[in-house]
């Protein structure tokens, strides 16, 4: 197989009992198999965490005629009136029934969303539609009484569990893939770190041992965002650090980096006026934008300058 295929398709589960779940979560899927069929689905979570993986394996297991539209790239109402109508309109040449994955549908734009909940009922009889979505609020109610929604929640008591599912499925690549290991602690940080983001874990591993081994210096690389120049340049109102401090962590997950400012901010701002309650306002609206900008540190730069401009900081 070629080596330059990312792990995470290369060994991306093809059975739901090879996904790494939360056991109530399997129990419900592996009930869609034993049925022979499953409902119009919306698997809702965050990004990395599995639910394009389980609508492949379901489609896989229950032997479905499958078409995959990656709607983040496919957004509009046009995709729906030719590749979807041209899918769902013919048969089978297997006979088998149909499924319509829709990746990332909450990119779909309203027109297409509303276009979506009428193919739902037209194909009902000979297609099923399953979406997955970061943020299921930007999919119009229509969808969600549509389809039975499932939210990838992983509580605290379950997350040890799954970590040491995603440490044995790591440690069992690296050994196909001839990857030495220096020390195992090193893995299970970086599956700590991105938990329950299996992907990113993947890929982070995949980056740093295209030498063919695995040490302590990978964590060098994965270490957390450092807010320590930007809270005092943001503080005196420092154009020049706060874009430079941008442009060093352009390589971060949008989404992570988010968070991670939210939670610095929470602790930074002043909390006896009313500057917390508008860094959430502007936190808010640019994370949202994100899904959609063409360009990151642009967005994420003028997000600080607002939160900069309009929030007083603790002295």
């Amino acid at each position: 197989m070629d080596k330059n295929i990312l792990y995470v398709e290369k060994y991306r589960p093809k059975i739901i009992d090879d996904c790494i779940l939360p056991a109530h979560m399997k129990k419900v899927f592996k009930e869609f198999c034993a049925q022979g069929k499953m409902p119009n689905l919306l698997l809702s979570g965050g990004a990395g965490i599995g639910k394009t993986t389980v609508a492949r394996s379901l489609c896989n297991e229950l032997k479905y005629d499958v078409m995959f539209i990656n709607c983040s790239e496919e957004r509009g109402i046009d995709t729906l009136r030719t590749k979807m109508m041209g899918f769902c309109s013919t048969v089978s040449m297997t006979d088998d029934r149909k499924c319509l994955i829709l990746d990332e549908a909450d990119y779909l734009t309203p027109d297409a969303q509303a276009a979506l909940r009428a193919f739902i009922e037209q194909f009902a009889a000979t297609c099923s539609f399953v979406m997955t979505c970061n943020f299921k609020n930007r999919l119009i109610p229509p969808l969600h009484s549509r389809t039975t929604v499932i939210d990838f929640r992983i509580n605290h008591k379950e997350k040890p569990t799954l970590c040491a599912d995603m440490m044995n499925r790591v440690m069992n690549i690296c050994e196909k893939e001839n990857i030495e290991v220096e020390d195992k602690k090193v893995v299970a940080e970086v599956v700590m770190k991105y938990f329950p983001d299996f992907r990113r874990t993947l890929n982070e591993i995949q980056r740093y041992s295209i030498g063919g081994r695995i040490d302590t210096g990978i964590l060098a690389q994965i270490q957390e965002l450092n807010t320590t120049d930007l809270i005092p340049a943001m503080r005196e109102k420092n154009f020049k650090i706060l874009r430079k401090w941008v442009s060093d962590n352009s390589d971060v997950e949008m989404s992570s980096l988010y968070k991670k400012l939210y939670e610095e901010f929470y602790q930074a701002l002043d909390p006896t006026s009313s500057a917390i309650p508008q860094m959430v306002l502007h936190m808010a609206k640019y994370q949202y934008q994100s899904a959609f900008v063409a360009d990151q540190d642009l967005n994420l730069t003028a997000c600080l300058i607002e939160i900069m401009s309009d929030c007083k900081f603790k002295d």
